[in-house]
């Protein structure tokens, strides 16, 4: 690779970050990681849709092991943006030798952490499915699905790191790429393998295993190519500097994705305790068929602010303070209107949507659009929470990130889970992630108010 032609890429782009008008700027980079995001929530509903076919234990065997999926994401997550978040800034500050450094090391840390996770779950299968909710009936389609997961592990966190590391550089479509091109063909393999194969769950894990391994090689053969922060075993660096800044940059996506286990957990459990006898399975199933569903709705803000993250990395690292908060506002802004749209077509159609999965099953019907109606009651406050704190991560404003990132799915969500189902029984479980995100929104509120009015001050002061 020709050294001059890469820093001419990163010049020209370091010119596009730092000049270009924000509004449209934001919305260029938003495309490929709405996609990204789009196609990620696609993986985990593919199975559930297919396996739904099965069986109504299917579904929820799947559901059980999407804790595990949970801390896969926790751990890619909190690689990828630790190490992305410093590669962002450090490109805004011009330095590149800083930024190739933590790419590699952000990147083998996962591989190898995921290669351990792994290898020791797999010894210990049946006791890891009863702990992430499992019950007897639903234990054999959990160890059929975690299996095959569990060896592709390492590749499934390294992947998550590589696509935010080439977002948060500014380069999102090699990281659609490779996301995209592993969910067409789990899509294609998931009917294959679970149907005409006939590996039934365990297919549907064989497929995923599959396409997230492809995925990952198309996404580090998208890190050598021109304008992208090369990874090369030379420059891995693990130093304990260089992973206070993943920690620094990291924690936040640790906590909200390792609270999303614990959640998951807690609702499984809480949906076998109050269903009625017979239909823990049913209840199991609609609750991981929502999860999944409004997953995929907000992981298109979700993708619209990993589209301002480099936005708001290179340009605070460039002290363009106006452009932070000009990008942030905007963004609530949008994100916002979105989900109103999202929240009422959500409320309109939700039977209608959660019958797509399992139309065989009225309880799993019925529970799971009362669930999804209240949600999406509360869905459009999302937009403001997700990008206060998707902005204080990306500055380095490392506690205030971590702090709101554990709200929704912890500090908020894990009381509600316990005390609404107390008062109001199975209809508290439907209504606690809808309490959880309007209580979230009132914390993040004072947040939102006092990082707008620092950026102001910040701004005025002399370059």
């Amino acid at each position: 690779m020709n050294p001059s032609n890469d820093q001419r890429k990163l010049d020209e782009r370091y010119l596009m970050m730092t000049e270009a008008p924000v509004k449209r700027l934001i919305l260029k980079m938003s495309v490929p990681t709405i996609i990204s995001m789009l196609v990620t929530s696609i993986y985990n509903m593919v199975d559930s849709f297919f396996v739904g076919h099965l069986s109504t234990e299917a579904v929820a065997g799947v559901g059980v092991a999407f804790a595990y999926m949970a801390f896969i994401n926790a751990c890619g997550f909190f690689f990828g943006h630790g190490s992305g978040n410093y590669i962002s800034r450090a490109l805004g500050a011009r330095r590149i030798e800083n930024a190739g450094r933590m790419a590699a090391t952000g990147f083998l840390s996962p591989l190898i952490f995921g290669a351990l996770a792994g290898a020791l779950s797999l010894f210990f299968l049946s006791p890891l499915s009863r702990a992430l909710g499992a019950t007897e009936q639903i234990l054999p389609s959990s160890n059929a699905y975690l299996r095959y997961i569990l060896f592709a592990t390492p590749f499934m966190m390294s992947s998550l790191t590589l696509n935010n590391q080439l977002r948060l550089q500014g380069n999102a479509r090699f990281g659609m790429i490779g996301i995209a091109s592993g969910a067409i063909l789990n899509i294609i393999l998931d009917p294959i393998f679970i149907f005409v194969l006939d590996l039934g769950v365990s297919g549907a894990s064989l497929a995923t295993a599959i396409s997230q391994c492809f995925g990952w090689c198309l996404l580090l053969w998208g890190t050598s190519r021109e304008g992208n922060v090369h990874i090369r075993l030379r420059n891995f660096t693990p130093t304990k500097e260089y992973y206070i800044q993943i920690l620094r940059g990291g924690l936040p996506s640790l906590m909200r994705q390792a609270l999303a286990v614990v959640a998951t957990i807690c609702l499984n459990r809480m949906a076998v305790h109050y269903a009625e006898s017979g239909n823990e399975a049913s209840v199991v199933a609609a609750f991981s068929i929502v999860t999944r569903v409004m997953m995929m709705s907000y992981s298109v803000i979700i993708g619209f602010g990993q589209g301002f993250q480099p936005v708001c990395g290179y340009n605070y690292g460039a002290k363009l303070y106006g452009r932070v908060k000009e990008s942030f506002m905007f963004c609530i802004t949008l994100s916002t209107m979105v989900l109103i749209v999202l929240g009422t077509l959500g409320y309109i159609f939700s039977p209608e949507i959660i019958a797509l999965f399992r139309s065989e099953d009225p309880e799993l019907i019925r529970v799971g659009s009362h669930a999804m109606r209240w949600q999406c009651v509360a869905f459009p406050l999302m937009g403001l929470c997700t990008m206060t704190n998707m902005l204080l991560q990306n500055i380095n404003y490392t506690w205030q990130a971590t702090f709101l990132s554990m709200c929704r799915q912890g500090i908020c969500f894990l009381p509600s889970v316990f005390i609404a189902p107390w008062i109001w029984g199975l209809t508290g479980l439907e209504a606690a992630q809808a309490i959880a995100d309007a209580m979230t929104f009132f914390i993040s509120l004072p947040f939102a108010i006092k990082i707008i009015s620092e950026l102001s001050a910040k701004e005025k002061l002399p370059k």
